[in-house]
């Protein structure tokens, strides 16, 4: 071929640009220049990498404390690639079993990739640096990850995350607003002695909850579990689905909260008097699976494995046995 003919491959490509620009009343030249003065586009300047860099900023002098912004920086990019499967999955038309089961596959690949990764905080830092740099953060909590607790109000009805005392005294109708009043995780930051929110909490109420209120209302329909329930309670791959769930459900409800009850327990131990240094947040009897029993699809599991849940988990990663 000479130089000066044109592939007949880049050819066809240009008529398929023109017709897509045609189509929305634009000039595909005006595009090709743009193109053509336009600079090669660099890996730093596509992942804005210098952006990135720049957002770990430590309080203290202490250089461990460069760890811990890292690693909750990386939790909350994983967060965010949760919730956007998630997303998918509430937003698919006429959603089909090998749709349903590779997002909820990629979901439990991050979440494993997080509790592999949590090794970074259960190892990886400095307990005396710690407890030093983590006093500078109050009242700030990784409790108040809001991302965290969309995943949880996308996955299943918002009554599965009641805390448990309060569930019979509530019904899955009552309106968001009164679920949300009684959420579960409102308990980990009340202050120990008079029950009084802390600041962690009244922040993050302030912050978040009618956002999450509204986030209720809107998956209510469309959350994990209903999705579930309106497609696939009678498809062929139901075991299947249900094996991908309940991994799911384990992630989230007892491997994710016993990963950080053992960075709790590696920094903080058992003495009241440390609770402080997770900024109010009651670690002891908030993060263990079993205190909680909070499950996206108790359907999916026996009476016994809820009544027991997490209790096999903590033997073996906590206690060893």
């Amino acid at each position: 071929m000479k130089k000066s003919e044109i592939d007949p491959k880049i050819l066809e490509q240009i008529k398929k640009l023109e017709e897509k620009y045609e189509v929305m009343g634009q000039d595909l030249s005006s595009y090709l220049d743009g193109l053509l003065y336009s600079d090669y586009l660099t890996y730093w300047d596509y992942i804005h990498l210098d952006t990135l860099l720049s957002l770990q900023n430590p309080k203290t002098g202490l250089k461990d404390e460069m760890i811990f912004i890292a690693y909750h920086q990386h939790t909350e990019i994983f967060f965010k690639l949760i919730l956007w499967e998630i997303d998918q999955i509430a937003t698919e038309v006429n959603i089909t079993e090998d749709y349903f089961l590779t997002k909820l596959e990629r979901i439990n690949r991050y979440f494993g990739i997080l509790e592999d990764s949590f090794s970074v905080m259960i190892d990886g830092m400095d307990r005396e640096q710690f407890l030093k740099f983590r006093m500078s953060l109050l009242p700030a909590s990784g409790f108040q990850s809001a991302q965290y607790r969309k995943i949880e109000i996308c996955s299943t009805h918002l009554y599965n995350l009641v805390e448990f005392e309060s569930r019979e005294k509530l019904s899955k109708d009552d309106d968001a607003e009164r679920l949300v009043d009684k959420i579960y995780w409102k308990r980990g930051a009340t202050e120990l002695a008079s029950g009084k929110k802390t600041l962690t909490l009244k922040q993050f109420e302030e912050k978040y909850l009618e956002e999450f209120i509204k986030l209720a209302q809107e998956y209510k329909p469309k959350n994990i579990l209903e999705v579930f329930r309106s497609n696939f309670i009678n498809s062929e791959r139901k075991d299947e689905i249900v094996q991908a769930m309940r991994k799911y459900d384990l992630a989230a409800n007892v491997l994710w909260p016993l990963s950080h009850y053992k960075s709790a327990v590696r920094y903080l131990h058992k003495d009241p008097d440390d609770i402080a240094a997770t900024g109010g947040t009651n670690w002891q009897k908030f993060l263990p699976p079993r205190f909680q029993k909070i499950v996206f699809f108790p359907e999916l599991w026996s009476e016994k494995e809820i009544e027991e849940w997490g209790k096999i988990w903590v033997m073996k990663e906590v206690f060893d046995k």
